[in-house]
């Protein structure tokens, strides 16, 4: 009788799904939610954006399209968060849609995710470098009169090369690193706030911040009242906020990293716990095998050697695959 493998709670969850625990868990859950939050960046997305929300739309873009846009983002939120503390796999998005939509929806969700984490990381390191060259600017003026896109762009390749590097050699760095962010935001928001609450003599009138219209994007002549700027030029005004609260599914990317991942997840969004569902592998446990993964699963585990256990159910079904039922001696015991 081969020794039967103890198992932390987070590990038993893969193996219900067919999976085997690859990664290093190393982050907590305060991590976790410190990567999202990282990410969506309040700081720098309403920074390098803010101009696109005014020139196309004005006030009224801002003012009336964060809180309606960001009900939306969170609805969005809410439902991620179900299928990640459900699926807490690293493969985050595109490996649910494979698991409730077939392979197709799998691979063109994988791809698009794919797609858009390459332009949000690029235009993040962007902006990250013409705000460094602003600021060395300031303090320097010789750097100031050799101002160039090129410099720019140069600052631009170290940026994301720094950011690899750390990436790849030093995932516990990026966790401390993250935790930190969580507080420079809190703070830096907070003193932004402060600042332009009482250092200003003045302050706009309501009626212009939640009813001035301003159409500098080029369409429709400048036109206020036309269907153009309702239904073209408010809505690019709109990126505002969709591109700064974006980014939020890296929990479930390193759901696999986390703690207590299915716990974590779930207090991260603030979603309720999930109900088990037939055909998800807990009708099994614990008379599941965590080292005989059915055929075609994500990542194939090691043969088990005990005759005692059960493989554990196909995807889609509700039944374990039939097999002698282990006896109460040689079944392994949830912890």
């Amino acid at each position: 009788m081969a020794d039967e493998v103890q198992l932390s709670a987070d590990e038993r969850r893969l193996a219900e799904l067919g999976y085997k625990q690859e990664l290093n868990r190393n982050w907590s859950g305060f991590s976790n939610f410190a990567i999202s939050f990282s990410i969506i960046s309040i700081l720098a997305g309403c920074f390098t954006t803010f101009g696109q929300a005014w020139n196309n739309g004005g006030p009224v873009a801002i003012s009336w399209g964060w809180p309606i846009i960001s009900l939306f983002i969170l609805i969005i939120g809410f439902t991620m968060a179900e299928l990640v503390s459900a699926y807490p796999t690293s493969g985050g998005i595109y490996w649910w849609a494979s698991k409730m939509g077939g392979p197709a929806a799998g691979f063109f969700t994988g791809w698009l995710n794919l797609i858009g984490l390459l332009a949000v990381t690029a235009s993040v390191a962007y902006g990250c470098a013409t705000f460094l060259d602003l600021a060395l600017s300031t303090i320097s003026s010789g750097w100031a009169d050799g101002y160039s896109l090129g410099r720019v762009y140069l600052l631009f390749i170290v940026i994301l090369a720094v950011a690899a590097v750390l990436n790849i050699f030093s995932g516990h760095l990026m966790a401390v690193v993250n935790n930190i962010s969580v507080w420079w935001h809190v703070a830096g928001v907070a003193i932004i706030i402060l600042v332009l609450a009482f250092v200003p003599q003045t302050h706009q009138a309501l009626s212009f911040v939640f009813g001035e219209r301003i159409n500098n994007s080029g369409f429709g002549g400048g036109n206020l009242g036309s269907g153009t700027y309702w239904f073209l030029v408010l809505p690019l005004g709109f990126l505002l906020t969709q591109y700064t609260i974006t980014g939020f599914d890296a929990s479930a990317h390193l759901s696999e990293e986390t703690q207590e991942a299915s716990k974590a997840q779930r207090r991260v969004s603030g979603a309720p716990s999930p109900t088990p569902r037939s055909g998800d592998g807990s009708c099994c446990w614990p008379s599941c095998s965590p080292y005989r993964t059915p055929p075609g699963s994500p990542r194939e585990a090691e043969p088990s050697t005990s005759s005692s256990v059960r493989p554990c159910p196909r995807a889609g079904t509700s039944s374990c695959w039939p097999s002698p039922r282990p006896d109460s001696s040689s079944a392994p015991s949830p912890s």
